[in-house]
């Protein structure tokens, strides 16, 4: 079953017609009213002021709130940032010293730096000491 708007087909009449436009023009009254009385400045008085000013005041110090710990997050997280650049940085430090290091202490690094000190390198094992003690 399908049903069709029936007022559609039908013309309507001028009184139907009158009704809807009178209609319309009081809603677009009342708009106008509203809008008057919103700004008007009979509607606005010492009393709605000093009425509402704890409420417009705690808005202004939620207001500044949220603007210092906006201002807040985002220095935190400059400076998260510069520090993990700045772990980078000595990471890449730390792993050139740790491999130049390693490199220095290989036994022939460490001979050349004691040729020139005019030490040479003992090419014989060691010599093990006895000693004998007498009662």
């Amino acid at each position: 079953m399908s049903r069709r708007n029936t007022i559609r087909d039908k013309e309507l009449s001028e009184d139907i017609q009158e009704e809807m436009s009178e209609a319309v023009e009081e809603k677009v009254e009342e708009t106008q009213n509203f809008i008057k009385t919103i700004f008007s400045t009979n509607k606005i008085s010492t009393y709605l002021v000093t009425k509402n000013f704890p409420f417009v005041a705690f808005l202004l110090f939620l207001t500044l709130l949220y603007i210092s710990n906006r201002h807040l997050a985002e220095r935190t997280v400059r400076k998260i940032d510069r520090l993990g650049k700045d772990v980078k940085e000595l990471s890449w430090d730390y792993k050139s010293l740790s491999a130049e290091l390693m490199k220095l202490t290989t036994q022939t690094e460490i001979a050349k730096r004691a040729d020139t000190l005019g030490l040479k390198e003992r090419l014989e094992p060691p010599i093990k000491l006895e000693v004998i003690k007498k009662q």
